[in-house]
């Protein structure tokens, strides 16, 4: 498909606001079909298969804000609806936030991808927007992190809609530490601290989006790692939400007044389907505008089809099974990948 970068004329399309990286807001006749099955929770504390190294953010001594959850033990289940004709499971009620280490099964560049999850801030979609990028990202020679993020914390309502973020956002202090954590230890996990990156899903989306315009820590300094810069070195986008104002007029492709964009932001790729019935086209083509105007290099990738929520599973329609190569192909434009 032809590329379509922030500097050309941009499309105007679509509704909506953020949802949940786990439920569609509505169906039609172009969108993907969804296969519901039984939605299942039970008391458990989410545990990575295969090679992955799941490390406490925090020292034990550290005393944390709680989800909405409060002291409810942590739970593990599955999604309401398969994707690609499968099952896709989440944490929830998360109180100690974790990230999950996937060493490089092919060359190492260096390059480390940290992958945060959709869900609505909600529950953490482990599997399918989490360990199976990673089986994406290492076999093309990074590291992979997936972050486990406290959830979950409700968005205020106005009017009945999603209109204010919190005040503290629990997970961008989780995503912050991820950041310290990886760069004070890099030579330890064998990565390049100045090629660290994210990609975030959704909700997961929003969070790269405002990690990447944070510069400065959100919490108090807990150790050394926490001296570290916290801001990716690129990030990646997907089907986000949260970021333009609904009460604009269609035409309108201001920001949520919550967004904030800084000029030191890194290079960004955002990918949207404009038949996204969850977050509307218009969230990636309204911060695009704007980090252009920041002077941020900015790419982005509107697909025709595709819905939402389709992670790596192959699908009918291209964006499911072509975005990875966009992403692969931008990384190297941009240097970040070998």
């Amino acid at each position: 498909m032809p590329r379509i970068s922030a500097t050309t004329s941009m499309l105007i399309l679509a509704i909506g606001l953020a949802g949940t990286a786990y439920s569609q807001a509505k169906m039609t006749d172009d969108l993907p079909v969804r296969v519901e099955v039984e939605k299942v929770s039970k008391p458990g504390v989410w545990e990575p298969t295969g090679a992955g190294r799941q490390v406490p953010l925090w020292p034990a001594s550290t005393p944390l804000a709680k989800p909405d959850s409060g002291d409810r033990p942590e739970e593990t289940g599955n999604g309401s609806s398969l994707v690609g004709g499968r099952k896709w499971y989440w944490a929830s009620n998360v109180t100690r936030p974790t990230m999950t280490i996937y060493r490089p099964r092919a060359r190492n560049t260096g390059t480390t991808l940290v992958v945060f999850p959709g869900g609505g801030f909600e529950v953490v979609a482990m599997d399918l927007e989490g360990t199976e990028i990673c089986d994406w990202a290492t076999l093309r020679g990074m590291t992979c992190v997936v972050l486990k993020y406290r959830v979950p914390q409700e968005w205020p309502l106005y009017n009945g809609v999603n209109q204010r973020r919190p005040e503290v956002l629990l997970a961008l202090q989780d995503a912050q530490r991820t950041m310290g954590l990886l760069r004070h230890g890099a030579s330890a996990y064998g990565i390049d601290p100045d090629k660290i990156g994210v990609i975030g899903f959704s909700a997961g989306a929003y969070l790269a989006a405002n990690l990447s315009n944070t510069a400065e820590r959100t919490y108090k300094p807990a150790d050394a790692a926490d001296q570290a810069s916290c801001r990716p070195n690129f990030a990646i986008i997907a089907y986000t939400g949260r970021l333009w104002d609904p009460r604009n007029a269609k035409t309108n492709l201001g920001l949520a007044p919550w967004v904030k964009v800084d000029a030191k932001a890194p290079p960004t790729l955002l990918i949207h389907a404009m038949n996204d019935p969850v977050d509307d086209v218009r969230e990636p083509m309204a911060y695009a505008l704007a980090l252009q105007e920041a002077g941020v290099p900015v790419d982005l990738r509107i697909y025709a089809k595709g819905g939402h929520a389709y992670g790596l599973r192959p699908a009918d329609d291209p964006i499911s099974t072509q975005w990875p190569g966009q992403v692969e192909q931008w990384m190297q434009n941009i240097g970040m990948l070998k």
